[in-house]
């Protein structure tokens, strides 16, 4: 609480010398030319001097407070007799910390209550401490800026830099983030793969990460249904639904409709992309899947579920419809005119025109669109959990029940289960599968779309 005051401090103290190095900039002008920047400069080139100095020793000190704290808990009278087994210590230490900061918390162990004085005391300690290092460096950021405040100070150049600088810090963050992704699923993975041969988990047809007993293990971890149901749902069924529809949407929307039918209509249709998935879920579960299941009955199916690939298909398709729809629009609208125009000069049909001279220039743009759709259709779990179901089975059977790649992500990764066991595990080699099927995907869509754009730039 008190390092967070603080922190609110330091923003107010950088608006305060915002204003004033404003202020002291205005005085110093007499006329056109007199200075190097404009007063506004000036102004946040003190205000950067303030704020971020101030912000990186406020983080530093967060991110050390906690050792420092526990050093002087272990140092106190209270902690002389502590159990040394590294787990009961680490549980005594986290039932003090959360009873140090919520008072109203339950209890259950004597010896984290002793702990509870000197957690407060040394969290009030090393709070103050930190909130008066951060402000001193706060104030002699501001000090030394202000001094800099004159005339032909190049202040624009010094912000302009720190911009440039956080615009680099802003991308760096993106790329380190995937990595640092990457790295995550390799390193797990390579765990998992310790215990489970990568050919089986590759190449086998039966799923039941439930059953690890036994010397091998692997034979329950064949991950092939769940590859095929993800792409059964989310490639194929929902494709043949999202294509088509999205597809002549927007040709429509482009080529045959009135401006005020399109000022109507494309915005209704994009609203489809705002929609919750568990909204989509709820629909496939309650409308989608019973009417299916009813289908499946009237002509002849055996026992027919109300969880199936084709309500999850349908679903969603209708779902990833905007994807393909505003990529498509946006691609056949970016077209020349003149192509278009020379087309039906030549004779050609609106029609003709359409499938000869507007889509295949607009390809690049309506593949981009597509796989999109594909990737969002892959990664989507919640559509899958409630009309789909949770069987692994290996079937073309549309009326079937399945699961996908990121169903079975969520159900390895929740409840009270040991993290570093082969079921917890899987659930990394999954996602790296997926992330690596994603990424060659996106690729083959790439050499497409490069290959299209060369032939009608």
């Amino acid at each position: 609480m008190i390092l967070t005051a603080v922190l609110l401090a330091v923003i107010g103290l950088g608006l305060v010398g915002w204003f004033a190095a404003r202020g002291r900039a205005r005085l110093l002008y007499s006329g056109r030319g007199s200075m190097h920047s404009m007063p506004s400069y000036h102004a946040w080139h003190v205000a950067l001097w303030i704020l971020v100095p101030a912000l990186l020793v406020w983080g530093l000190w967060q991110a050390v407070m906690p050792g420092l704290v526990e050093g002087a808990v272990f140092a106190s009278p209270a902690a002389a007799h502590l159990p040394t087994d590294p787990f009961q210590l680490g549980a005594i230490v986290s039932e003090a910390r959360n009873l140090a900061a919520d008072p109203s918390a339950a209890s259950f162990n004597p010896e984290a209550e002793a702990l509870v004085e000197p957690f407060r005391a040394a969290q009030t300690r090393f709070g103050l401490m930190g909130a008066a290092l951060v402000l001193v460096v706060a104030f002699a950021g501001g000090a030394f800026a202000f001094t800099r405040v004159k005339a032909r100070f190049r202040a624009r150049t010094q912000v302009e830099r720190a911009v440039l600088a956080l615009l680099l810090i802003a991308s760096l963050s993106a790329v380190l983030t995937t990595f640092g992704i990457v790295a995550s699923l390799v390193f797990e993975a390579g765990l998992f793969f310790k215990d489970v041969s990568p050919i089986a988990f590759l190449t086998g047809t039966h799923w039941s990460p439930a059953s690890t007993a036994g010397d091998n293990i692997s034979n329950n971890f064949g991950a092939v249904p769940l590859f095929w149901g993800t792409i059964y749902i989310g490639a194929i069924i929902a494709m043949v639904v999202a294509i088509p529809l999205g597809l002549m949407s927007a040709i429509y929307l482009t080529q045959y409709a009135t401006r005020d039918v399109r000022k109507w209509v494309k915005p209704l249709l994009e609203i489809l992309a705002g929609i919750p998935t568990v909204v989509y879920g709820y629909f496939a579960a309650l409308t989608v899947a019973p009417v299916i299941r009813d289908f499946a009955a009237s002509v002849g199916m055996p026992n027919p579920s109300t969880e199936s690939a084709l309500a999850a298909g349908l679903v969603m398709g209708v779902m990833i419809i905007p994807f393909v729809s505003s990529m498509a629009d946006d691609a056949l609208a970016a077209v020349p005119r003149a192509m278009s125009d020379g087309s039906l000069a030549l004779g050609a049909t609106r029609s003709e025109t359409i499938k000869r001279v507007l889509l295949p220039a607009a390809l690049p743009g309506i593949v981009a669109g597509v796989m999109l759709a594909i990737s969002r259709a892959i990664g989507e779990t919640m559509i899958v959990v409630m009309a789909a179901g949770a069987a692994a089975n290996l079937s073309a059977n549309p009326f079937a029940s399945m699961t996908t790649v990121t169903y079975q992500i969520v159900q390895m990764l929740t409840g009270d289960q040991e993290f570093n066991s082969p079921k917890t595990l899987s659930a990394f080699a999954l996602g790296l599968v997926l992330f690596i099927v994603t990424l060659i995907l996106n690729i083959v869509a790439l050499r497409v779309v490069k290959r299209f754009r060369e032939a009608y730039e």
